[in-house]
């Protein structure tokens, strides 16, 4: 009798103890979407993993093997030891690592000088200049790289038409300039230094003043307390650079692809159909490279140093100096070399739409503008002419504009389910701050964006391309792969905001009994709405210029970039350079919008 109450205590004491548990909103969500993200993570990666092992009908396993189904060590063996293994592997992923180092150190040197000058010093033009930094990264990846074609490509280097550098003055570039690794770099380089600036320039900005005045005043010299306490003070920024720069610079697909360089995501690419097993190999050493600098950068920051100041009093630290002359010089430098990193490609991809030769500048020659025509906007009729290749003018064209309307649908759909969720995620995790299930569910939420977008691509293509789930060329699969990528940008701005909310806040609202719904929709959003709409914006943003993420997900004609791909293969460049041109207006439309309206924007308490 006595253990039959006992056993109904204990029973009683676990249904509260559930109820009181699935009473607290914030527990149900950390439990529903740390199953539901441990999935979309995890499964991709096991698929992937899980495909490196499997034999592909009609490729190099089933030739090494002579079986069809099954599984093989095969494509390790073949991939790390064969006769091709430098051409298919070690080639590449010396070039991806040399490039993804590369990338970072010119992104980290080019923004931290900016952020520097900007926040610390008396350069002229700063509010426009700040505005304008940050355009490369809000434009599409590959955008300066075809820039950096369409300016120093010449017949006798490339041969390919000539340039605008080879038209004007006769200058041939020599070939490291044009193709390979150099050009590579310095065009990631300056698409991430906005990322520098951004991250480098917050903490220049709201550095304690006292710690550089209490060396001043201790008579130290300006190059000791530079290297001995400011740019201490910014190594979290500049580890924070690396481990975005570093996944992204790694996964990239465009960049390298338009100025010839061999890496591992385009080896991946080109390997996928006979070496689809040894394609999976390559995707797996890019993830586990993500995943490799966050723990550098975790282990880094534990060893973090902090600082006492023994002397010296509160104030606003006076900026440098640059002269009378030096604070207009180089602003003016500053000017020019934004002027050609923002404002000429969307200059350059507009003159391409008018050339009777897109990417031939000859006629800069004779300074004949005759031949400019509009028939790559207008044609409608005799489409089987003038190199139309039997398509309708850009302002008729059904393939682009339905592209147009399917880019619009992913990124908004996108931006509404990651941001939320994303939001949802950084409200729970803040008030469960302690636990190891909030703690869990917060990294399992962020990982996804250090693993490079080809090889998540490559994943959920594998995942969900097969006889058992096929969503291959559907938006579905391209909003689920979207989502998943996405969520950490919303996750890491709601986590960040809410832990600047005061918990009596919401106890308020709970001891007025008010409900959970209310209180997000009337207490907490309103006041963090700034950085909930961010967490919105971002994924909207990046979803109009992704292609490394859907490449292998979808055909031609269902988003602008993998369409640009198609005409670019096609020969119609004309058309790939006004896809380029839509969706950098969209962008910077959209983006002026939500500045408008929210009052934010990404270069906002630094100097925009």
């Amino acid at each position: 009798m006595e253990m039959t109450v006992q056993k109904n205590k204990k029973g009683a004491i676990l249904r509260n103890q559930i109820r009181t548990f699935f009473a607290k909103p914030q527990n149900v969500i950390l439990l529903l979407f740390g199953i539901v993200l441990t999935f979309s993570t995890i499964a991709p990666i096991v698929a992937i993993v899980r495909d490196t092992f499997s034999i592909h009908p009609g490729t190099i396993d089933q030739h090494l093997t002579g079986q069809t189904t099954g599984y093989s060590v095969v494509n390790y063996t073949d991939l790390f030891t064969s006769r091709m293994a430098a051409t298919n592997l070690w080639k590449p992923l010396l070039n991806t690592v040399l490039l993804s180092v590369l990338t970072c150190l010119i992104s980290i040197v080019y923004g931290g000088l900016f952020a520097f000058l900007v926040t610390r010093s008396n350069m002229r033009f700063k509010r426009y200049l700040s505005a304008i930094f940050i355009f490369p990264y809000i434009m599409p990846q590959w955008t300066l790289a075809v820039v950096w074609q369409h300016m120093f490509n010449s017949n006798a280097v490339t041969g390919t038409a000539d340039g605008l550098l080879t038209a004007l003055f006769a200058v041939h570039m020599p070939k490291w300039f044009v193709l390979g690794l150099f050009p590579s770099a310095m065009v990631l380089g300056l698409h991430y230094a906005p990322f520098s600036y951004i991250l480098i320039g917050g903490i220049f900005k709201n550095m304690d003043a006292n710690l550089e005045e209490a060396a001043t005043i201790l008579d130290t010299p300006k190059w000791k307390i530079m290297f001995r306490i400011t740019l201490p003070m910014v190594k979290p920024a500049i580890l924070s650079t690396i481990l975005l720069v570093f996944g992204s610079a790694m996964g990239s697909y465009p960049v390298p692809h338009y100025l010839n360089l061999t890496t591992l995501s385009t080896k991946y690419i080109s390997m996928n159909s006979k070496y689809t097993g040894e394609a999976s190999i390559l995707a797996i050493i890019m993830m586990v490279f993500g995943v490799l600098i966050l723990g550098l950068n975790q282990s880094s920051l534990m060893g973090r140093a902090n600082y006492t100041t023994v002397t010296g009093k509160s104030g606003q630290l006076s900026k440098i100096n640059l002269g009378r002359a030096g604070k207009w010089v180089i602003g003016v430098i500053y000017i020019i070399l934004t002027f050609f990193t923002s404002i000429w490609p969307i200059l350059l991809f507009a003159l391409e739409t008018f050339l009777p030769n897109p990417g031939d500048y000859s006629f800069l020659y004779t300074h004949d503008l005759s031949n400019l025509t509009t028939k790559w906007w207008i044609t409608n009729e005799n489409i089987t002419e003038n190199g139309m290749y039997g398509q309708q003018g850009i302002l008729y064209n059904p393939t682009i504009w339905h592209a147009f309307r399917g880019t619009l649908f992913l990124a908004i759909m996108c931006a509404l389910i990651a941001g939320t969720i994303g939001t949802l995620i950084g409200y729970a995790v803040s008030k469960n701050r302690r636990s190891r299930w909030a703690n869990y569910v917060n990294n399992i939420a962020f990982l996804p964006y250090l693993m490079p977008s080809l090889a998540v691509g490559a994943a959920f293509f594998i995942l969900f391309s097969n006889r058992y789930v096929n969503l291959f060329n559907t938006y579905t699969l391209l909003i689920i792969a979207g989502v998943v990528k996405y969520i950490p940008f919303a996750s890491r701005n709601s986590l960040n905001s809410m832990l600047q909310l005061s918990n009596e806040i919401e106890e308020a609202a709970i001891i007025q009994d008010i409900p959970w719904i209310k209180r997000m929709t009337k207490i907490i959003i309103p006041i963090q709405k700034s950085s909930i709409i961010s967490g919105f914006t971002l994924p909207f943003m990046t979803c109009l210029r992704e292609l490394s993420l859907f490449l292998l997900l979808c055909t031609q004609g269902f988003i602008l970039s993998t369409t640009l791909d198609y005409f670019d293969e096609m020969g119609l460049y004309a058309f790939s350079s006004a896809i380029n041109l839509i969706l950098i207006m969209t962008i910077l439309i959209f983006n002026t919008i939500v500045n408008i309206l929210t009052g934010a924007s990404l270069d906002s308490g630094i100097g925009g």
